[in-house]
């Protein structure tokens, strides 16, 4: 049997697929790239390398910018002018704008009604497609893979050369596939799957791998809820994160902006739908994971792998480095998570500012008010997300129980933009890292799904939102 002819895995078909050169011992594939996104951060030293040597861009229609991570989520001043951070961050702005037009590369502007982040808008305008190769300069490129994509982030120098060739060097990395057995419990989302699989395998379990979501679990979410799995591959070391395509894919890209037309998109379906793993296809590494037995998750380290159920007690730490990190969480051992007070809650990211979050939010926020002296953000991953939020009237739900309801961005995630953390504070965040000043100087970090985001702002302490979707229960009987 030829290697061809071996049952393939979707990872295999991918990279097959894309090979332009392939690997030898001595020098790893190129690649071929079909779609590179671009945001203000990573790009600026790329676009001033083709500058030095006189290069144009090889793609512009295959390169999509957007502004995201260090734009201002509070609104323009009295005299017209946003609150940026600080003046490079505005600068970082200024230079991506005129990198694009100097380029020909479409940018997602601040005037922009489709603007997000990065990882929020290529799915929305249906740039994220199954069987593309996707990169950007992101960690978090990962969450494209939710539609059956290899796509993966890359260096600030590879920013450069992918928009000098549109090729990319890679070694192929090992296949792993997790498998998510059994369904989830009432309440239980895929940011509470996905700290529970990085808490099971570690924060370096999946690295030198590619990985592939699978089990009746990952077939129940909704393509918003892959997306968040995907989003946090990367936390568990893994180069690659993905989801087979099937037809919640093709119902979510139907219709969208860039997404094929007519016999174009029956076309497309009928390519997709030979890109699943082949039932023999074998995998470098097998893990599963006890999709009934996850409860509402949140880290109390400073690793996301350093998770446990938010109703439960902090574990009792066994080594050194496990020590020191319960020391700057100032967490105590063996106590109920729920004695931590909270002081700010972020609700929002490229992992959780979508509209099923910010709906899932909103059923916990509604009707109760955030504990007092509690900071609570929510920031919806685009503007059409915003649009969204407000036409079904969670920017009041939001409002009235005291929470601010801000722009698109980034935002706390990574806390470029100004939206951060005062020092000692405990933020519940729904982004995807806790590492130590993520979300400002001593800040110390919660990482946690919407619900129970949500429910830690009305608590004012950690809680398992939980004891407040059975209360609602227990009032519905």
């Amino acid at each position: 049997m030829t290697d061809t002819a071996r049952p393939r895995s979707l990872f295999d078909k991918l990279w097959d697929a894309h090979v332009v050169v392939p690997e030898s011992e001595d020098s790893p594939a190129i690649l071929f790239i079909d779609l590179h996104l671009v945001h203000e951060v990573t790009s600026p030293q790329a676009f001033a390398m083709l500058e030095e040597r006189g290069l144009a861009v090889r793609r512009p229609d295959l390169t999509q910018a957007t502004l995201d991570h260090s734009t201002p989520t509070l609104p323009a001043g009295a005299d017209g002018r946003l609150p940026y951070a600080t003046e490079a961050a505005e600068k970082q702005v200024r230079q991506l704008e005129e990198n694009c037009a100097r380029h020909g590369i479409d940018l997602l502007g601040l005037d922009d009604p489709r603007r997000g982040i990065v990882h929020v808008v290529g799915p929305e305008l249906g740039l994220t497609q199954p069987g593309k190769t996707i990169v950007c300069g992101d960690s978090h490129t990962s969450t494209h893979g939710a539609f059956g994509a290899l796509a993966f982030g890359i260096g600030t120098t590879e920013v450069g050369h992918v928009l000098a060739t549109q090729c990319l060097l890679q070694r192929k990395p090992k296949s792993m596939r997790i498998d998510f057995a059994g369904e989830l419990a009432p309440g239980v989302g895929a940011k509470d799957m996905a700290l529970a699989m990085i808490a099971q395998i570690g924060a370096d379990g999946g690295q030198g791998y590619a990985v592939e979501f699978a089990g009746a679990a990952v077939k129940a979410l909704s393509m918003e809820g892959r997306m968040t799995l995907c989003n946090m591959a990367i936390e568990a070391g893994a180069r690659v994160g993905m989801v087979a395509p099937d037809e919640t894919t093709y119902a979510y890209l139907q219709g969208r902006e860039h997404a094929p037309r007519g016999k174009a998109w029956e076309a497309a379906v009928e390519r997709w739908r030979a890109l699943p793993s082949e039932p023999d296809a074998v995998f470098d590494s097998e893990v599963r994971v006890d999709a009934a037995a996850i409860r509402p998750m949140i880290t109390f380290g400073v690793s996301p792998d350093a998770a446990a159920p938010a109703g439960g007690r902090v574990p009792i730490p066994a080594t050194a480095d496990e020590r020191e990190a319960n020391h700057y969480m100032r967490f105590t051992p063996d106590r109920p998570f729920a004695e931590m007070a909270v002081n700010r809650v972020f609700i929002g990211s490229c992992t959780n500012s979508r509209l099923s979050d910010l709906r899932e939010a909103a059923e916990i926020m509604r009707g109760r008010r955030v504990a007092e002296g509690i900071t609570a953000l929510v920031v919806p991953g685009s503007q059409a997300i915003r649009r969204a939020a407000e036409a079904e009237g969670l920017d009041t739900v939001f409002l009235e129980a005291g929470a601010e309801w801000r722009l698109p961005g980034c935002s706390m995630c990574i806390a470029m933009n100004g939206d951060q953390g005062a020092p000692g504070d405990l933020v519940v965040s729904t982004s995807n890292r806790n590492f130590v000043g993520r979300q400002g100087k001593d800040v110390r970090t919660v990482l946690a799904g919407p619900a129970t985001a949500a429910a830690c702002a009305i608590a004012g302490h950690i809680v398992d939102p939980w004891d407040y979707l059975n209360g609602e229960a227990a009032c519905a009987a």
